[in-house]
């Protein structure tokens, strides 16, 4: 049996895998809370005892730079090393890869009740594919055709600097700028950043919250959650919360726009991660796509890409176990 873990910030999800038989559905599988393990070795340790499972090979797509087989968690304090863990495991092999690699590495699989379309565009068979997800951080990665196979590939995207593109825009740069010294996509388009934009767009709208959410979120560890809980429309949604998802959806829409340009994603750009599977409402209006599509001269070809959102919550570990499974076969 092969071993796929999704090592998140939050949280990590492992799984085991019938070696050479179908990964659509694993054979064991559970979720941890990452900050309650000092180890990723650990918490490994627990799950196999737990099930029972006698694993040979595992895969790690890991939230972070992954360089030498090495990587540092960006959200969370472990390093991790592959011959380290092949060794504390007992494994045969061990792999790490970049978890928005692994999830790149799962569209090709990905049925079609999976996958939800924004905008049809016009796909190109060999053209390549691109995947922004926003959750605890905001990964991207890209596909490219390498023969009949697709080859996933790793980016750092998420780290570029964030570029304001109107005055509301620049004044949340310069409200977030105040507070750190270098403000990045992830910065704003993040779990985080939901949070930081509501911050700020109190401080501009402050007789639109509901007093009741503003003392709510003065004691929740994550604020996040119940900002996006009620922004929806069914209920009584907050205004300010509303405002809150429109921005970041305008934001989302615009870096996933830049990423498409630059892989020339005409095969389509694919919306990951647990955040925008509980905003969709905003996704499909018209801000998120006319933010997407709006760059200048390029603005007709963004009308051709495929934008696609992924509802399969465990893609990145079905992509770690499809990517050691084609290693493995070839």
């Amino acid at each position: 049996m092969i071993l796929a873990g999704d090592i998140g910030g939050t949280k990590t999800r492992l799984a085991v895998f019938p070696a050479g038989g179908s990964l659509h559905e694993p054979l064991q599988e559970a979720v941890f809370a990452s900050n309650g393990y000092s180890s990723l070795e650990d918490m490994v340790q627990e799950f196999l005892t737990q099930t029972g499972c006698d694993v040979e090979k595992a895969c790690f797509g890991v939230a972070g730079p992954v360089t030498g087989g090495q990587a540092k968690m960006t959200n969370l304090p472990w390093r991790l090393d592959k011959d380290c863990l092949r060794e504390a495991l007992g494994f045969k092999s061990v792999h790490l890869i970049n978890d928005l690699m692994a999830t790149a590495a799962a569209v090709p699989h990905l049925a079609k009740e999976a996958i939800l379309t924004l905008q049809e565009g016009k796909v190109d068979p060999a053209g390549n594919r691109a995947v922004i997800a926003p959750g605890t951080g905001l990964g991207e990665a890209f596909m490219v055709r390498n023969g009949e196979q697709w080859q996933a590939c790793a980016t750092e995207g998420g780290h570029t600097d964030y570029a304001p593109r109107s005055d509301e825009e620049r004044n949340l740069w310069q409200f977030l700028r105040g507070m750190q010294d270098h403000v990045s996509y992830e910065t704003v388009c993040s779990g985080p950043g939901i949070a930081l934009i509501y911050r700020h767009l109190r401080e501009v709208f402050p007789n639109e919250g509901f007093p009741d959410l503003r003392e709510a979120l003065s004691g929740a560890a994550d604020p996040t959650p119940l900002i996006v809980a009620r922004a929806m429309p069914a209920g009584d949604p907050c205004p300010l919360c509303v405002k809150t998802l429109r921005f970041f959806a305008s934001i989302l829409g615009a870096e996933a726009g830049n990423l498409a340009l630059k892989v020339l994603a005409t095969g389509g750009i694919y919306i990951g991660g647990g955040i925008p599977l509980r905003m969709l409402p905003f996704l499909k209006e018209e801000g998120f796509l006319r933010s997407f599509v709006e760059k200048g001269r390029m603005s007709n070809l963004m009308k051709t890409i495929p934008v696609r959102v992924i509802l399969e919550p465990r893609a990145p570990l079905l992509g770690a176990a499809h990517w050691l499974s084609e290693r493995e076969r070839n």
